[in-house]
């Protein structure tokens, strides 16, 4: 069984992981190729020797860092692998060189995992000191594009269990073009006013699950993006940030659709959103259906429930036109807490295609002790067993095209 130790600072909480070694593996231990903890020296080689033996074992094999902190610059651990699985033990940190604002934030990934099938990487630290960059990104100076701190393109079967990322540059985790991968156990954080320091992003995937743990960033808790299927985030505690989002979506006309989507269990503390929905207004072929929210906990959220299909920050690169993408069969099943504005849930959907299917059941949240309330607009569901406040329904389909029977102070 593994032993769990809790380490404090003064900035936050690690629960670091000490996992046994695998009794059958081959293990390659990364200090036997050079790489030399706490002294400041570039490990990058060592961890790339130590992972091409692995990768290329007959056997089952694993890729070892021990306690310490190592100094590694951008770098790309690929497959395929000749073993049906590799495991990464991360015992020590992995951190970004002191002057990573450059020498990782040019190349858009820090840490990669790709082309693997049967990958698992349990416990460590990651920490990409992304603080000077997202100086630079505040000021609005020329800098690098920013960099993700672990990614994986095209990995199939993986299980990540046991890390800690702090302070990304941007995005924390990413998840693209993978199949079965459950994702447990991590901890992600990075101060409220780090901008687009994403939890875990995901896009082209499917069958994926985000298990127990807990994100604590500047922006989306978890950002869904087109082509995600089969998707589960269960016991997941997010905020500060920007919540649970489906999106951005509709920047391409013809993108992937996002379905089977499953939020279980989830309590939001602080965010700027809840649970989001969020398209361009633009032509699109694309869609969000099947998506399911049950048993979600709001804690002072400023915007608790939101489908906004005229997302456009900065009213950027944004026309006249409606969101071309269709929103259908989206569930909010036993929703409670509370809201920090007067209105908890807003459905501004595309005034040529509405949203429909939409199912509030059990939803109860207030504001200032007293019920919240809703905006619609080209909205179609129904609504049961809870309470909220007035309703504020607009525009030219509003509630006089609601199905079901109405509860007072509900859209429908």
């Amino acid at each position: 069984m593994s032993k769990i130790i809790i380490l404090f600072s003064l900035k936050f909480v690690v629960l670091f992981a000490i996992f046994p070694l695998c009794a059958n593996a081959v293990i390659y231990n990364v200090q036997n190729f050079g790489a030399k903890p706490n002294n400041g020296r570039d490990s990058t080689k060592a961890f790339l020797q130590a992972w091409s033996l692995a990768c290329s074992s007959t056997t089952p094999a694993m890729m070892f860092i021990p306690r310490g902190t190592y100094l590694v610059n951008t770098v790309a651990f690929s497959g395929p692998c000749k073993s049906a699985r590799v495991t990464v033990r991360i015992d020590g940190k992995i951190q970004a060189p002191p002057s990573s604002y450059w020498e990782i934030g040019n190349y858009g990934t820090w840490i990669l995992f790709q082309g693997i099938n049967g990958l698992t990487i349990n416990g460590g630290i990651l920490d990409a000191r992304g603080s000077p960059f997202w100086i630079c990104r505040r000021a609005s100076a020329y800098c690098p594009q920013g960099a993700t701190s672990l990614s994986f393109n095209n990995v199939k079967n993986g299980i990540v269990s046991g890390i800690v990322s702090i302070d990304s540059q941007k995005a924390h985790m990413a998840i693209n073009g993978c199949k079965t991968m459950k994702i447990r156990k991590v901890t992600l954080i990075a101060p409220a006013q780090s901008p687009n320091t994403d939890g875990i992003d995901i896009q082209s995937s499917t069958g994926i699950k985000i298990l127990d743990s807990s994100i604590r960033t500047g922006d989306d808790c978890i950002a869904i993006g087109p082509g995600t299927k089969s998707l589960l985030v269960q016991r997941v505690v997010c905020g500060p940030g920007h919540g649970i989002s489906i999106g951005s979506l509709a920047r391409s006309p013809n993108e992937a659709g996002v379905e089977g989507i499953k939020v279980k269990d989830v309590t939001l503390t602080g965010s700027d959103n809840g649970l989001r929905i969020k398209t361009w207004p633009k032509p699109s072929n694309g869609f969000v259906k099947n998506v399911l929210y049950q048993n979600i906990v709001m804690n002072n959220v400023r915007n608790p429930i939101i489908i906004d299909q005229i997302y456009c920050p900065g009213t950027k690169g944004c026309s006249d036109q409606n969101s071309g993408l269709k929103i259908s069969g989206v569930t909010y099943l036993n929703v409670s807490g509370t809201s920090a504005t007067p209105i908890a849930i807003r459905f501004h959907c595309s005034a040529t295609t509405p949203c429909d299917g939409i199912k509030l059941s059990n939803v109860n949240l207030t504001y200032s002790k007293q019920p919240a309330k809703t905006f619609c607009f080209s909205a179609l569901g129904t609504s049961s067993a809870g309470q909220l406040g007035t309703s504020l329904s607009v525009g030219q389909l509003g509630t006089s095209l609601s199905v079901g029977r109405p509860t007072p102070g509900s859209c429908f």
